[in-house]
């Protein structure tokens, strides 16, 4: 029986897309959808009784009261106390806000209770130039990996208003001071636990730390699903080639008769399977594209493939599964979306709903492939501490090879394939 997939072409980057308006996230008179927290982890919290939580949320509310105010259409923190945390929580959101502070002053913005984009004082005579103060705010201060801090200052004197704009998609986050760009679609690292990603949802929280500091202006801004793909796939764009022409099989070769091109996107055709690859052979390099799963749908990205065998043996494989379907609840962790097959788990969680265009990125350099989906990094594997649990399988430790997708006999399309070669 033919699967009903509904095909809605992903918008490329560049793309206008519609966007929410911008919504208050503070009414500017007083606290009403704010609450305390303090800087705890959302894992302990979600692991803690309702009693717990409430008696903890109590704490932090009277904390709250004593130390922050409004006073003329700001929000005023006398540099202690819990932390003011929405009682919503956002995904991917753009936030806006205005903030004026002191000398000696230390503070934040937590990103789905995650620390965070940081605040703090940029002079010398702060006392903090050894830890990087002196690069000044807007950067990801908790970062260990990635990118930390903003390439220059561009801090306000005190007791002038500084602009902020947070954009977050997935993990990446891009930060604007006074019109200036600190962090550039950086990942975020969870500090909570750096072994996952960060929560897919959480609440924003101003962060109170060593001196004054005021608040105004503060807006969000929802994003949806085709203005996310976009921002996560115009970051370094100009250095992709595209892969697939959206009309034929121009550049691919393999099992071209068990695929088919409706409406720009490859899809297997149902029931069919076999390894659709590219002409050419790769290296190091990184594949983007969008993939729609069908429900229950299976597929796989075939990596380094050599151009015979099953992919998953002679090269190895990325498998791309519905992890909501019931009939798959019974697999192997490695068997789920985004994992190495046989190799490594990926984290799970982070697919859109069944019938959604997902977004997806793949790094592979040397021995170490990363998977990111929907702006998520939920693999980091290095396959040469790996041992496949497939018998007979050796194509890990294959050096190169051809880019392609391991059909599985259900309709699982893919569109806006780019790949950008590393070695180049």
């Amino acid at each position: 029986m033919r699967h009903s997939l509904i095909v809605c072409l992903p918008l490329l980057a560049g793309s206008l897309v519609a966007q929410h308006a911008p919504q208050l996230l503070w009414n500017g008179r007083d606290l009403e959808g704010w609450h305390g927290q303090r800087h705890v982890s959302p894992y302990k919290l979600s692991g803690m009784t309702a009693d717990a939580r409430a008696a903890l949320r109590a704490e932090d509310d009277a904390s709250v009261a004593e130390h922050w105010r409004v006073e003329g259409g700001e929000l005023l923190n006398d540099g202690q106390g819990a932390f003011l945390t929405t009682d919503r929580d956002y995904g991917d959101a753009v936030f806006t806000l205005e903030y004026k502070t002191v000398a000696k002053a230390d503070s934040g913005i937590y990103l789905r209770g995650c620390p965070q984009v940081q605040i703090w004082d940029y002079t010398e005579a702060g006392g903090k130039w050894n830890l990087g103060a002196d690069k000044g705010s807007g950067g990801l201060w908790n970062n260990k990996q990635e990118e930390r801090f903003p390439t220059r200052c561009y801090d306000r004197p005190f007791g002038e208003w500084n602009q902020l704009q947070i954009t977050m998609v997935g993990e990446v986050v891009w930060v604007s001071l006074n019109g200036h760009v600190t962090v550039g679609g950086v990942r975020m690292e969870n500090y909570w636990d750096r072994s996952r990603p960060l929560p897919r949802t959480g609440p924003l929280q101003l962060q109170t730390h060593g001196g004054e500091i005021r608040f105004r202006n503060l807006t969000v801004r929802e994003i949806e699903a085709h203005e996310a793909d976009a921002l996560l796939a115009a970051r370094d764009a100009g250095r992709y080639a595209s892969a697939f022409d959206g009309a034929t099989f121009a550049g691919w070769q393999g099992a071209t008769d068990n695929y088919e091109i409706v409406d720009g996107v490859i899809r297997c055709r149902p029931g069919k399977g076999g390894t659709l690859f590219t002409l050419d052979r790769y290296k190091d390099f990184v594949v983007r594209f969008h993939f729609q799963l069908p429900p229950g749908g299976n597929n796989g990205l075939a990596m380094r493939y050599p151009g015979r065998g099953d992919p998953a043996y002679t090269g190895f494989e990325l498998q791309v599964l519905d992890d909501s379907a019931a009939k798959y609840e019974n697999l192997k962790p490695w068997q789920f979306h985004g994992s190495a097959y046989g190799l490594q788990a990926a984290h799970r969680g982070y697919q859109r709903e069944v019938g959604a265009w997902n977004f997806q990125q793949v790094t592979m350099r040397g021995s170490r492939v990363t998977v990111e989906l929907n702006g998520y990094q939920i693999l980091d594997a290095d396959l040469s501490e790996l041992q496949s649990k497939l018998k007979g399988a050796t194509g890990k430790d294959n050096t190169d090879g051809f880019f392609g997708f391991a059909g599985h006999n259900d309709p699982v399309a893919f569109a806006n394939i780019r790949i950008r070669r590393l070695e180049d």
